[in-house]
Formats: C-alpha cells, sequence, structure tokens
C-alpha cells in the first residue's frame, strides 16, 4: 500500500511504487558508501576527543612557566601564575583548545597545569621566603591539598609533560616517584629538561639518570629549545 500522506494518480501502480522505492534505497546506499569511502560518516558520528597533557613534577621546576609558555606561543595569552615561592601553584588550572603547529603537524590539546609534588610540606619553609606565620600555614594547608589533587588528576590526564629542574640532581624521591605512577599507568610522557639556560643545568645529565625516557633540554624562559620540544609534544599526544 502507498504511505499514508502522500498522493500518487490512481494510475501510478502500487508495483511502480515500489519500483521506485527499490531504487531509491538503492541510490541511497550508493550515497553512503561514498561517504564511508571519503570519511565523511566517520567525522559527522565520532566527536574528537580532547587530550589533556598534564605538567607534573616538584614545586619551582617551572610547570607553570612551561604552562604559559606553551599558550602565549599557542594562544597569544598567559592562564597560570608563576613564583619563585615553593607550591605558587596550588590547584589544578587549565587552559582549554590550545592547538600546537609545527611544520605541517597541529594538535589541539588542553594544558593542564598541577600544582607542585612533593613528599614534605613545611610552613616555615614558607615563612623563610619571607611570609608571615599565619599565611604560611595556610599556604602549607593549600599546598598539600594540591598534591592531593595533583595526584587524584593523574586518572584524567592522557599524557604528561614531566618536568625536571635540570640545573639540580634530577635523582630525587619526587621524580622516581612521579614516573614510576606514570609507567605503572601506562600514560605516555616526555621529560622536560628545564632551565637549561643557567649555567649549572645538564640536560645531558637528566639523560644520563633516566636513560630509557624522551628527555628533551628547554628553558621555558628564555624559549630556548622549544621549537625541538613542539616536536617532541605533537608525536606524544599523536601516539
Amino acid at each position: 500500500m502507498f504511505p499514508r500522506n502522500i498522493y500518487f494518480p490512481s494510475s501510478f501502480g502500487e508495483d511502480n511504487f515500489n519500483n521506485l522505492l527499490a531504487i531509491n534505497i538503492v541510490m541511497v546506499f550508493k550515497k553512503i558508501k561514498k561517504f564511508i569511502q571519503k570519511g565523511i560518516v566517520s567525522k559527522l558520528f565520532s566527536k574528537k576527543k580532547k587530550i589533556k597533557v598534564g605538567f607534573y613534577g616538584p614545586p619551582n621546576a617551572g610547570k607553570s612557566t612551561l604552562a604559559n609558555r606553551i599558550s602565549m606561543d599557542f594562544a597569544k595569552e598567559g592562564f597560570t601564575s608563576e613564583s619563585s615561592i615553593p607550591h605558587e601553584t596550588r590547584e589544578i588550572k587549565i587552559k582549554e583548545s590550545v592547538i600546537i603547529k609545527k611544520g605541517d603537524k597541529e594538535v589541539e590539546i588542553d594544558l593542564v597545569d598541577t600544582p607542585g609534588i612533593a613528599t614534605k610540606i613545611d610552613y616555615e619553609d614558607f615563612i623563610k621566603k619571607g611570609l608571615s606565620k599565619k599565611e604560611a600555614k595556610e599556604r602549607a594547608k593549600q599546598a598539600t591539598k594540591g598534591v592531593i589533587d595533583a595526584i587524584k588528576w593523574l586518572d584524567n590526564v592522557d599524557a604528561v609533560v614531566m618536568v625536571i629542574d635540570a640545573s639540580k640532581d634530577p635523582l630525587t624521591q619526587v621524580n622516581v616517584t612521579i614516573l614510576g605512577n606514570l609507567e605503572s599507568r601506562g600514560i605516555p610522557f616526555i621529560i622536560a629538561a628545564n632551565k637549561i639556560d643557567l649555567k649549572n643545568a645538564s640536560a645531558h645529565k637528566v639523560r644520563e639518570v633516566f636513560p630509557n625516557y624522551e628527555v628533551v633540554g628547554i628553558s621555558a624562559k628564555t624559549g630556548k629549545g622549544m621549537d625541538y620540544f613542539y616536536e617532541k609534544l605533537i608525536e606524544l599526544v599523536s601516539k
């Protein structure tokens, strides 16, 4: 029978209608096949997953400086605070949809700046930096919560940039613990050996201590080594 609400002349005939319907169905499937071959269907029905890249490391390694450098280079604005006082970043800060371009390659990522991870947080260390006792105790409390939040956020990131101060001994309990956690969770990562603009810094020493990992020497402050870093970052999130 003819579908309701559609008028056909009485002379058209049900057989003719069925033949026309069959032809139209074949044409529709041919169109769909072409769309599949061109990848149009997959683009329409697959939602692109947002890639979250976390910046991890000990306090004052330059995580926020590096996250801001990337944001400034590609989004033309910073998004997180920087300071010489440890634990300046005490909560998770996110810059969404930053498009990183290098040559003919580009990736869109969310930058996730995390608080510095430490095994011990003493409020007296903040007093030595000039804070009052009350301010120091409050910062220590916030910093402790920040460390917990940073660890929890490992469940939400897709990749990690592990930032290590190349001017200091890289073989620390914090660095080893973070890297061990990343490995055990199967989170892809690279190591940014930061502060190579300092005379006593050595990215080579970081590579010697962690020979099985990808180590890129950079200065988030001056921009030295960032071109190569961006190449490696694109490789990391494209895996």
